[in-house]
């Protein structure tokens, strides 16, 4: 049995790690088996940048984590060598940092499972997640979409106005002459 130091060392790291869950927006499990050192650098380097946390995490931690933070689905995906990497702000930044990766020849890196808001997601959602375009760009496309028809709108009365003194500037230098 435990001393009740590494019990209780354990169950600050279960604490943190079911506070970290809760408080993601999206997250993903991979496994991590055969990576090597310098792409496992570069790739927590690129995350640190874009505010993911990337974890190497025990199996029973994260299942007494996942359970506390109500994912009870993730168990069956809970073996092998398991990280996890999640960001509070952003839902899609850690699939796109990994599949940044994993797209690399030669990584053996496979993800297992992801979650947006709670809600687990499958290995194939996770790579669709990846694929989508940063928030800022969907951003902008809605409000492109939205601002075309008064865009359009604005044109036709400033053509019709345009027309008028066109044709009025016309009218006064037909009457000048």
């Amino acid at each position: 049995m435990p001393s009740e130091k590494i019990l209780s060392e354990k169950q600050a790291i279960v604490k943190e790690l079911t506070e970290k869950l809760q408080s993601s927006t999206g997250g993903v499990l991979v496994d991590y088996k055969g990576v090597d050192v310098a792409t496992d650098t570069a790739m927590r380097r690129k995350m640190r940048e874009a505010g993911v946390e990337y974890t190497v995490i025990k199996n029973t931690m994260l299942r007494f984590a996942a359970n506390n933070a109500g994912m009870e689905g993730l168990d069956p995906h809970l073996n092998g060598p398991s990280a996890l990497a999640v960001c509070a702000n952003d839902p899609v930044a850690p699939a796109k940092v990994l599949y940044e990766f994993i797209g690399k020849a030669g990584n053996p890196m496979t993800v297992k499972v992801g979650f947006v808001d709670g809600k687990l997601i499958s290995a194939s959602e996770v790579e669709a997640l990846s694929k989508l375009p940063a928030k800022e760009v969907l951003v902008q496309q809605v409000l492109g979409t939205m601002l075309a028809p008064v865009t359009g709108l604005a044109n036709v009365l400033n053509a019709n106005i345009r027309g008028l003194a066109v044709a009025l500037q016309a009218i006064a230098d037909q009457k000048s002459a």
